[in-house]
């Protein structure tokens, strides 16, 4: 098939792209390297052809979706992001891009779509009130987090809550502008498919890590900063106490989930469907923190106890439904994975 990947430049799209080359397809990428993503040019994965350009372009969409069969649309801002004021870059790349980008497969009629989306888009993760049972947290009060007290409280008794499992149907909450876009992203995708009768295969990614991850940037991921920090010969500052759950995903795991997605998106399916993409294995922002340390042979990393608003305290995924229909289960193990990380090129 001839595929569109949006992105393809980037940490995760690069991955993307060689999988779906390696699996066969003819694939085009378009990226504008944007400049929270990319200080320079990355290379252009072997056998992929390059379009430099904005999504937001319809003339480059006209020019580009012609005999496309299915777009990977991998192209977004990511992260935290420094403060409000990135709020309309946010929008802009995420959302006013999607809509744009669907507008121009309608035209074309594409009529199959692989979006990147996040765990964001769930908040706080899955929980329950030894008291009231499952149920969603309340926010967590700042005289807690100051305190040191940092698990989410039950909004109705106020004992602390145990955290579980978190599946593609549980209430979506985004707490950040970035999960904001996400889920818009996934909304825009719904819409276009229920319209036009396509398929749209939504991937929430968990915390993805790998080779080509950006450095130390207000966009990137918790692995690339304490990297970052580790090779300045810094010990790793932990927010919190550390014991924040995660699920790390390796990228090439997300490249073959996509690989998977697309072939779910371009057979009999129609509307959209969310999937996790996630090793299925609880680690600890500390615990990761520790293990990237000794691998680098690094000073261990100090809990600082401080914090941030909009923060979540665990995410921890069900991969249940990835494996059961798309056949995705990842197999990299997560200290080989970071073994690899520690040692591979970062984005400049």
């Amino acid at each position: 098939m001839r595929i569109l990947v949006t992105g393809g430049l980037g940490f995760i799209g690069s991955h993307v792209t060689e999988a779906l080359v390696a699996d066969g397809h003819d694939v085009a990428i378009l990226d504008s390297v944007h400049p929270y993503a990319h200080r320079e040019q990355p290379p252009t994965p072997d056998g992929a052809v390059l379009r430099l350009g904005d999504i937001r372009d319809p003339d480059i969409l006209d020019e580009l979706l012609p005999g496309v069969d299915a777009v990977v649309h991998q192209a977004a801002m990511v992260g935290m992001g420094v403060d409000m004021a990135d709020l309309p870059e946010y929008v802009g790349c995420n959302d006013l891009g999607t809509a744009v980008l669907l507008a121009a497969m309608t035209r074309h009629r594409v009529g199959s779509l692989v979006l990147a989306s996040s765990m964001v888009v769930y908040g706080e993760g899955a929980y329950a009130c030894p008291v009231d049972g499952p149920l969603a947290p309340a926010p967590r009060d700042t005289a807690d987090l100051a305190a040191g007290r940092f698990e989410p409280r039950c909004p109705r008794c106020g004992e602390f809550l145990v955290p579980g499992l978190v599946d593609e149907d549980a209430r979506l909450d985004p707490r950040s502008v970035y999960a904001a876009t996400k889920l818009a992203q996934e909304h825009l995708a719904s819409a276009w498919a229920h319209a036009v009768g396509g398929a749209a295969v939504a991937l929430r990614y968990h915390n993805v890590y790998g080779p080509r991850m950006p450095r130390d940037t207000p966009y990137s991921g918790v692995a690339a900063i304490f990297r970052s920090a580790l090779e300045r010969g810094d010990a790793p500052q932990v927010f919190e106490d550390g014991g924040q759950r995660r699920d790390f995903v390796h990228v090439r795991d997300v490249a073959a989930a996509n690989v998977a997605a697309l072939a779910a998106a371009t057979g009999s399916m129609t509307g959209l469907r969310a999937y996790n993409v996630a090793s299925g294995h609880v680690t600890t922002v500390g615990e990761m923190a520790g293990s990237l340390a000794e691998v680098m042979a690094g000073p261990p990393p100090i809990v600082t106890g401080r914090f941030r608003a909009g923060d979540v305290r665990h995410v921890v995924a069900s991969p249940a439904r990835a494996r059961h229909e798309l056949g995705f289960a990842a197999r990299i193990d997560f200290r080989a994975g970071l073994t690899e990380f520690a040692a591979a090129g970062l984005r400049s």
